[in-house]
């Protein structure tokens, strides 16, 4: 049965026994445990650092609450960390006190500070809430998306639309459910919209996993809505503010544990939204080191309970916030070469979204990888780790130094970086290239090459009516770019969605067009009245065309060959916002 019409029931049936349940029900204990944890290891790398680290910690903390208040920021914030400062400068005052009492003091502000982050961050887990939001999103979508295909109002009651007709799901389902029944999964998505958490949590719900932990950052529980829904599925919450080591060391510690406690978890491994809407290549590796760590904690503790990682990629033909994420980029790259416009997110510009993408023809690609352990081995149906010549291996053997189990940070170290390359390298298979991309991709290489003379933000001031692309020459290029893109697919080296491995040319550049100018009010291509195409936002043709870099696509095609009109012609008329 297709995987898109399949039900399938959780693997483990009583939500009461999801792991991340009881994480929360035993919320307190985990708390205290993950307040020792921290405290011991920032003790253990602090060393003689410890009072001068807990001084700027207070300083920074003392300054985001005087320069950077947030509603969600606990009362009396400002007194909280005065007292400390008062309490480690009298201590560092005292020069009598003996040197046992001095680390005793140092400990004691550090717990303090620790307990107060781990209480932030740790999120809860509502069974309740969980079932309310799984059925309203549900039929939310499904209703939005049957009252947006039906123009007549009338036929509404005559047509039912599937929502995994539009949300669709590719990679080996049954093996995930096997491997999620004796391992503990980490998720490791790709991120290009504020919308992805929404469609993930819909995708691993609806192949029948338990709820994951997941961050979500702490500006979000300004709203009262969503603070309340937030603070009942599993969150645990990111302060972005707070970039000092005690925080990043309490984060880590906390996706450590929840890991080794066996609790699923996803995060987002290059950490914010892809300004550029290339597929990432460089990962953060704090958060990532955290899954290595927490194997290793579990082979030192005695199991061999493994820890696996999902590569997963998600795929849209257009995105929520392409403009104000295309403009953070090249405002970021050309500084005073690129003048920016503001484009900012709000709700009602969600609802315009979701609208724009259920009453098209559009469809969001949700790509599960192959699992892999935290060396990037496959794993089996049964969670043995496999090498690349299909053999089983035992990978507890490669934290074991002098006979045993033991913390080794540099070997980890190394083994993080292996992981974030097989991650990265994993991204670009389980991408599939949709029309949208290619016919970008396309055009954009087109323009740029009949521009070689200027850079990409003198490119980006030409104007409209030198876009133009006849109707011919863009067909003919995207013959020769999907001649590459089936060679790559035949080598495993990438999908393509139904629509480019199966369609014609004319339909795959119909749809390309169609399904980016559905959303956006200025269209990265569009056909003119001679029926020729042309570029009316050239900075999201340029966002749309990076989702297919990293294939070296671009280098294999004579550019040349494929030109602009040279004589130019009526641009096409803009619509009003």
């Amino acid at each position: 049965m297709d995987k898109n019409n399949r039900e399938y029931n959780y693997i483990i049936p009583e939500i009461k026994n999801w792991p991340i349940f009881t994480l929360s029900r035993d919320r307190q204990e985990f708390i205290e445990k993950l307040t020792d944890y921290t405290v011991n290891r920032i003790k253990k790398t602090a060393k003689d650092k410890l009072s001068e680290d807990l001084a700027k910690v207070i300083y920074q903390e003392r300054t985001r609450v005087k320069e950077n208040p947030w509603k969600v920021d606990p009362p009396h914030e400002i007194d909280f960390w005065n007292r400390l400062r008062k309490k480690l400068v009298k201590r560092s005052l005292d020069v009598e006190e003996a040197e046992a009492d001095a680390d005793k003091n140092n400990e004691e502000i550090l717990r303090t500070i620790v307990n107060r982050y781990s209480e932030e961050i740790a999120g809860n887990f509502k069974i309740s809430t969980y079932k309310f939001a799984r059925k309203f999103l549900t039929a939310g979508l499904n209703r939005l998306l049957n009252t947006a295909s039906n123009r007549n109002f009338r036929r509404f009651y005559s047509a039912r639309y599937k929502l995994r007709e539009r949300l669709i799901l590719h990679g080996d389902i049954d093996l995930l459910r096997s491997v999620g029944k004796d391992s503990t999964m980490v998720i490791v998505p790709t991120h290009y919209s504020n919308l992805d958490s929404v469609m993930l949590g819909w995708a691993i719900d609806s192949i029948g996993l338990p709820a994951v932990s997941y961050g979500a950052g702490l500006n979000l529980f300004n709203n009262p809505l969503m603070a309340y829904y937030f603070n009942r599925l599993g969150a645990y919450k990111l302060d972005r503010r707070k970039k000092n080591s005690i925080y990043l060391d309490t984060l880590k510690s906390f996706s450590t544990l929840t890991i080794e406690r066996g609790t699923n978890s996803l995060f987002f491994p290059g950490g914010t939204r892809e300004r550029t809407g290339q597929i990432e290549k460089k990962l953060k590796m704090g958060l990532l080191g955290t899954v290595t760590e927490a194997q290793r904690s579990l082979y030192e503790d005695g199991t061999n309970k493994k820890v696996v990682v999902v590569p997963l990629v998600i795929g849209y033909n257009f995105v929520l916030e392409a403009e104000s994420l295309i403009n953070d980029h090249l405002k970021r790259e050309g500084k005073e070469l690129y003048i920016s416009e503001s484009d900012n997110f709000s709700f009602l510009k969600t609802i315009h979204f979701l609208w724009k993408f259920f009453a098209g023809s559009s469809e969001i690609q949700i790509s599960f990888g192959k699992p892999i352990d935290v060396l990037g081995n496959f794993v089996d149906k049964n969670s043995n780790s496999i090498d690349e010549r299909g053999n089983i291996i035992d990978l507890k053997e490669y934290f074991i130094s002098n006979g045993t189990v033991s913390e080794n940070l540099q070997r980890d170290m190394e083994y993080t970086k292996i992981l974030a390359d097989k991650i990265v390298d994993r991204f670009h298979v389980e991408n599939i290239v949709l029309s949208s991309h290619l016919v970008a991709f396309t055009a954009f290489n087109i323009i740029k090459s009949s521009n070689s003379n200027k850079d990409l933000f003198r490119l980006m001031r030409i104007p409209d009516e030198e876009t133009l692309i006849e109707k011919e020459v863009l067909e003919a290029a995207v013959i020769d770019v999907l001649k590459i893109l089936n060679t790559l697919k035949d080598e495993g080296k990438l999908q393509l969605s139904v629509t480019v491995s199966h369609g014609n040319v004319k339909k795959i550049i119909d749809l390309g067009i169609n399904n980016m100018e559905i959303y956006h009010a200025f269209a990265p291509l569009q056909r003119n009245e001679n029926g020729h195409y042309i570029s009316p936002n050239l900075k999201l043709l340029y966002y749309y065309h990076n989702r297919m870099l990293g294939y070296s696509v671009e280098e294999n095609i004579r550019w040349a060959n494929y030109q602009i009109l040279e004589t130019p012609e009526k641009p096409i008329a803009q619509p009003t916002t």
